[in-house]
This record gives C-alpha cells, sequence and structure tokens, in this order.
C-alpha cells in the first residue's frame, strides 16, 4: 500500500484592498493581504493547515508587513475591517521606498530605517517612550529583546501614551 502524503508552505490571497499613502515612498497605493501557513496533505488534499501568518504588501512600492492576527483572521471571515498603521510591521522596505528616501529626507520628511535599527528609535528606547509588543501572542516589554521570549516571534515598537 502506498501512501502519498506532504507538508509544505501554501499562501492565499484574501480578497481585500485599502487604499492609503505610503509610509515608505510617500505614494498612493493599496493594502494587499494575505496569509501562509503550513499545510499536511495526504493524496494532494490539504487535510490540516497551521501557523497562519497574514501580511500586507503595498501596490505603490511593495513594501511588506506584518499584519496583526486578530485582523488578519478577522479580513479572512470578510468582516469590515480598516487596517491602521499601528496593525502593521514593517518587514521588508519596497524598492520605491529605498530611491524615495534620500529624497524625502532632503523635504524634511522623517524615514526610519528598520524598527530595530533606527536612530530615532534607539533614543525613544533609551527615554524609556517605547515598548515592545509581540503581535502573535501580545506579550509586551520595554527589555531589549529582539525576539519574544514567549513565542520567538520578532518584536513590534510601539509609543507609550
Amino acid at each position: 500500500m502506498f501512501f502519498f502524503f506532504g507538508i509544505m508552505n501554501d499562501q492565499k490571497n484574501l480578497n481585500f484592498h485599502q487604499p492609503m499613502t505610503c509610509d515608505v515612498c510617500g505614494r498612493m497605493g493599496q493594502y494587499q493581504v494575505f496569509v501562509t501557513y503550513m499545510v499536511l496533505s495526504i493524496f494532494f488534499i490539504p487535510i490540516f493547515k497551521w501557523g497562519r501568518t497574514y501580511y500586507v504588501r503595498t501596490s505603490c512600492c511593495g513594501s511588506l508587513y506584518q499584519l496583526r492576527p486578530e485582523v488578519g483572521r478577522a479580513i479572512e471571515r470578510g468582516e469590515n475591517v480598516t487596517i491602521q498603521q499601528t496593525d502593521l510591521y514593517l518587514e521588508l522596505r519596497g524598492q520605491a521606498g529605498a530611491q524615495n528616501r534620500s529624497a524625502g529626507a532632503q523635504n524634511g520628511a522623517a524615514y526610519g530605517q528598520n524598527a530595530a535599527g533606527s536612530t530615532q528609535q534607539r533614543l525613544l528606547e533609551q527615554q524609556g517612550k517605547w515598548t515592545k509588543v509581540c503581535y502573535n501572542c501580545g506579550y509586551t516589554t520595554t527589555e531589549d529583546f529582539e525576539y519574544c521570549p514567549k513565542c520567538g516571534k520578532k518584536f513590534e515598537y510601539t509609543e507609550q501614551e
């Protein structure tokens, strides 16, 4: 008896588009949402899915953001959701953003690099005005951890009120 099974990564585009002005390149575009997950298949039929991670890609420059899981699940269920900037964590800066960053800096716009690499952010961390939030499990800390000690995901920085 032969038994064909496999475990692989898969991706599904969610039917969600939201107009926005890009923080990376400054142009108008849309958020395009998709989800990645692991899937167990038996005889090429998906049986079990796990490890869902929701992402947003901008149509203007192709920047990639990780989306808060609760917002991603609401979008997947078809609920009426508006993505806020606080729901996003920059994973990969788009190509157009790299070209426009120097022009934006000349115009007085503040373009940080990545959450961990920004000089402004490091300064705010030293002043105690930033906390790290894990979008996967909700763990928050002001410690200098790059990854969540509970679930292993990369931390997001948010400004304290």
